[in-house]
């Protein structure tokens, strides 16, 4: 990786996490009509994962979607939009942060129903390859996905036919409010699983960025050997709850001391470390960015709230429907 790379991830990754607070922030006025996953202290899979992509190749995401959307290069005022259900939004506010959606950027779908977008990605991949196009496919998901039976169905079917893919399983340990050990079972190993369907595996530490780039230049490199796809499994952690935008520690699921050990372990912070260790970066040039990407996002907020609802005739379009 060049420095020029780290730099530009640090910074997105920072924007990511300050869009998500801001989220947090101003959710409590409930103008945004919809739920809200936020991904704060997960940046570094989208950022190293969609950095490694080419702008051709398409992205899918499932109901944690806003640090994928925005690291493929998707529109944040019309994220905003769409969360405040506005008719500038990227789903003209008829879908919410679970259904974001950037052609132009190459985020082709979000779903919110777990493991519902590992077959659409596996149908999306095989039309690309029905009509001869070089486009690779990377789909996210949780490891609560890996628990459906069209996980493995689209496995096998990927293996199969040697499709040019990337399943990226970000395991966030927990689903909802249960933990790994009370839904699988502790002899359980993705990596081999995917291995048995006869797909490479690989894996990466999920809150390095750099860790999480490298893996997908390689998954990249076996499918260009036509030796895919593969199945990338990165381990992380999310800071608040399950769906919303508050700490919900207080539940008490999460021990604090698992807690305290992922967040000493925060991406951003790790490669702000790295930059102005190896002085690729100062403290004066972080906050300058800092500043520009609030002025960034108070704008892009205030477009959302702005914006105009769509007219109740435009309720059927855009749609299937009969």
């Amino acid at each position: 990786m060049d420095n020029k790379l780290i730099k530009d991830q640090f910074f997105q990754m920072l924007r990511i996490r300050k869009v998500e607070l801001k989220i947090s922030e101003l959710y409590p006025e409930e103008e945004m009509r919809c739920p809200v996953h936020l991904s704060v202290g997960q940046e570094a899979v989208a950022v190293g994962v969609c950095s490694a992509l080419q702008k051709k190749d398409i992205a899918l995401s499932a109901h944690r979607s806003h640090a994928h959307y925005l690291a493929k290069g998707g529109d944040l005022k019309s994220m905003l939009a769409e969360l405040y259900g506005k008719k500038t939004g990227c789903a003209e506010g008829k879908g919410g942060s679970m259904h974001l959606i950037d052609l132009e950027a190459g985020l082709i779908a979000a779903v919110p129903i777990v493991g519902s977008t590992i077959p659409i990605a596996v149908g999306s991949a095989w039309g690309n390859m029905m009509q001869d196009k070089s486009v690779t496919t990377a789909v996210f998901f949780g490891e609560g996905a890996t628990e459906t039976g069209v996980f493995h169905e689209s496995l096998g079917f990927a293996s199969l036919h040697n499709m040019p893919m990337i399943f990226v399983c970000e395991n966030n340990l927990y689903s909802v409010y249960s933990s790994l050990e009370v839904r699988q079972s502790n002899k359980r190993n993705n990596i081999k699983i995917a291995e048995g369907h006869g797909i490479v595996s690989l894996k990466g530490e999920g809150n390095d960025v750099s860790s999480v780039y490298g893996v997908i230049k390689e998954s990249i490199s076996i499918i260009k050997k036509q030796k895919g796809p593969v199945y990338v499994e990165f381990d992380t952690y999310r800071w608040l709850e399950h769906c919303g935008p508050n700490d919900d520690d207080h539940l008490g699921y999460r021990k604090d001391k698992e807690v305290k050990k992922w967040k000493i372990n925060c991406p951003i912070e790790k490669t702000k470390d790295y930059l102005l260790n190896n002085k690729l970066a100062d403290e004066k040039e972080i906050q300058t960015v800092s500043l520009e990407l609030d002025d960034e996002i108070e704008e892009a907020f205030e477009f959302a709230k702005t914006s105009p609802f769509l007219d109740k005739k435009h309720l059927y379009t855009s749609i299937y429907s009969d």
